[in-house]
């Protein structure tokens, strides 16, 4: 678990918003700027939110259902990381 958190969390996280962001058109620097803004609470809530589903996961689950319900707990993380990768461009003014 602490090697997901430290390890294989910011790793993936850094390449989903940066290349969602390039193929949306963003600059390197608009890049750049998107990470220093969403990231650290991105893995933070990461760090809140993994735990959880893990515990959940491997105390209540029987071992057959675990694929599952981590899978499912998956997808609700891909739904929050998309949203996070929606946001304006980091350093645009809303009009």
């Amino acid at each position: 678990m602490a090697m997901g958190q430290t390890t294989y969390g910011p790793a993936m996280t850094v390449a989903f918003l940066s290349l969602n962001a390039q193929l949306q058109g963003e600059s390197n620097a608009e890049i750049v700027a998107r990470l220093k803004r969403d990231l650290l609470p991105t893995m933070l809530n990461g760090v809140m939110y993994w735990p959880i589903c893990d515990f959940i996961t491997f105390r209540f689950i029987p071992v057959y259902l675990q694929p599952l319900v981590s899978n499912s707990f998956s997808y609700l993380w891909t739904v929050y990381m998309t949203y996070m990768a929606s946001l304006e461009k980091a350093g645009t003014a809303a009009s």
